[in-house]
């Protein structure tokens, strides 16, 4: 009989590969659910609003709780993986997120939902930030790229199967269906984590560390405060976004004075020098950004320029996801054959080509005219992301690993928020109108295309950081290695 061969893992410790399998499925999990919990409640919000008698702005608070806790606290539940252990608190995560889903399916009003909701996302807080840095505890360092592309992978077929599951449990079970789907995938989750995931070891440069509590408060309110004012008004500035901005820009002085000063800080300022982390979060930022945009513009663009219905828009729009679902996996063995740097500039040189045919194509060869760009765009943003996250989460210190993970994960949720702004904000300009929905369809397609065009040239910056970001990282190698 052949022996069962052993991966060791990052304390020498072996570990069979079927646990190896086991513990990935838990971390695929961990990622699956809080992507699902976005896409799927927003199919329901007509639904949700007519059961609670909400106005459709009421409703729109059920996404919002979620987004803003995750966005919140992220960084800081990073930051508590590293101090009292990773798995733990995944564990204390998941049963977070799976208990506050069973309270969203019985919740008798819309104020006790908008409270699970807020739970939920701090459980998939969590999940997120925890599943990214137990990838280094897991796997061998030369399989991070093929982990990190299947957390990725799993990410996008639950914003992908979101809108079709949900519409298919609202129709056959109602609206508390698509919370207590969760229910079980937690309770699975719960019992792999326990039996698969490595245990946590303690670590003197973490367990003497003690919260940040100030450094948490000012951070999840300065979070709070900039999310608001770019989600508040549908994108039109008034005072009160303005308002919210400046207290955005007060509350980041006040955390960083503040994480200058404290012992044990949330964030440790001295890791921003680290050229490859701090472009590869500026990165991550902008390419969110990018990406929002699609989200904005394509259901307008299809409905009122190309003249599809909501069914046709649904499936047309869905092919973004399912690409960048079924391209994770292969573009993290391609990012671990042939390194991130090379994979990084090329997934954003392809997503430049996918933008600028989607500009130029507009109007042009129907739904396919649409699809094969977005095709493009959308396997480049996957082979950037496999390579992104794992240059950023290779070679850190254990000790890190949880809030560096937070901060990854932070910098796609802000690029999303302000890309649902700002793109949205470029794309009604570029329409020439007030109230895109009313617009015409000439305006709407002009619109599109400018809008796309400037993504692109927000990509081709975000190429320049990356080859900056490269070259400063290679000069200092050599000085190191010359001294």
């Amino acid at each position: 009989m052949k022996p069962i061969v052993k991966e060791p893992d990052k304390a020498g410790h072996a570990r069979a590969p079927s646990s190896t399998r086991w513990a990935l499925a838990s971390l695929s999990l961990s990622m699956l659910m809080p992507s699902l919990g976005t896409s799927i409640a927003n199919i329901a919000l007509p639904t949700l609003a007519q059961a609670f008698g909400a106005s459709f702005q009421q409703a729109q608070w059920i996404v919002l709780a979620y987004l803003l806790a995750i966005t919140t606290l992220i960084v800081s539940v990073g930051r508590l993986g590293d101090i009292f252990g990773r798995r733990r608190l995944l564990l204390t995560g998941t049963s977070l997120f799976t208990l506050a889903s069973l309270f969203c399916g019985i919740a008798p009003t819309l104020s006790l939902l908008l409270a699970a909701r807020a739970f939920q996302g701090l459980g998939a807080a969590m999940m997120m930030a925890l599943a990214v840095a137990m990838v280094g505890e897991t796997v061998p360092k030369e399989k991070t790229g093929s982990a990190m592309g299947l957390l990725g992978t799993m990410s996008a077929i639950g914003t992908t199967l979101g809108p079709s599951l949900g519409g298919i449990l609202i129709a056959g079970f109602g609206w508390k269906a698509i919370f207590l789907i969760n229910v079980p995938l937690g309770i699975a989750n719960v019992l792999l984590a326990a039996r698969f995931l490595p245990a946590d070891r303690p670590n003197a440069k973490t367990t003497q560390g003690r919260p940040d509590a100030i450094g948490t408060l000012l951070l999840a309110l300065t979070l709070a405060a900039y999310a608001l004012a770019m989600t508040m008004g549908r994108g039109s500035f008034g005072r009160v976004n303005i308002g919210l901005l400046l207290a955005t820009a007060f509350g980041t002085a006040l955390f960083l004075l503040a994480q200058a000063k404290v012992k044990s800080p949330l964030l440790r300022l001295s890791m921003f020098r680290d050229s490859t982390l701090t472009a590869g979060l500026a990165m991550s930022t902008l390419v969110s950004t990018v990406m929002m945009a699609t989200l904005v513009v394509g259901p307008f663009y299809l409905s009122s320029a190309l003249g599809f219905d909501a069914a046709e828009v649904g499936a047309i729009m869905s092919a973004g996801p399912l690409v960048a679902a079924l391209m994770g996996v292969p573009a993290g063995r391609i990012v671990d054959r042939f390194g991130t740097h090379r994979m990084t500039i090329a997934g954003l040189a392809g997503m430049i080509a996918g933008l600028f045919l989607l500009s130029a194509m507009q109007g042009k060869f129907g739904a396919a005219g649409y699809i094969g760009p977005i095709a493009i765009l959308t396997a480049n943003y996957a082979l950037f992301q496999a390579a992104n996250n794992t240059m950023i989460m290779t070679d850190i210190q254990p000790e890190q690993r949880g809030v560096i993970s937070g901060m990854l994960n932070l910098s796609r949720n802000l690029g999303l928020i302000t890309g649902a702004s700002v793109m949205g904000a470029v794309f009604t300009l570029a329409s020439g109108t007030t109230d895109i929905t009313t617009a015409a369809p000439q305006a709407v397609a002009g619109g599109m295309q400018i809008t796309f065009a400037v993504a692109a040239l927000l990509i081709v910056g975000t190429l320049a950081i990356a080859l900056a970001g490269f070259a400063y990282a290679k000069q200092a190698s050599l000085s190191e290695e010359a001294l």
